[in-house]
């Protein structure tokens, strides 16, 4: 077995270009997954709030949760470290 990390993926393009979806702080509205959960790829692990739209995030990895690095109401960069799961 072997562990995984999950990161933030890079925000879509169009942020940063338009930027009305994105206006405010992205942060963490709700998790979705606690530790000890099996998640199947592409299963939403958390939902992202952006000021003007709900995003669900889900996991590029099947696994299982065995470390969760965010809480609710953390603000998350592109790329931030965001569960760790334990491969089958």
């Amino acid at each position: 077995m072997s562990t995984i990390n999950v990161r933030m993926p890079k925000y879509p393009e169009c942020w940063s270009s338009c930027g009305s979806c994105a206006n405010g702080n992205v942060f963490i509205l709700e998790l979705l997954v606690k530790i000890g959960d099996m998640v199947e790829r592409d299963d939403n692990i958390l939902t992202l709030e952006t000021g003007k739209v709900a995003l669900d995030i889900p996991s590029p990895y099947a696994g299982r949760v065995i470390e969760i690095h965010v809480t609710e109401g953390d603000t998350v960069d592109e790329d931030a470290l965001l569960v760790t799961l334990e491969s089958a």
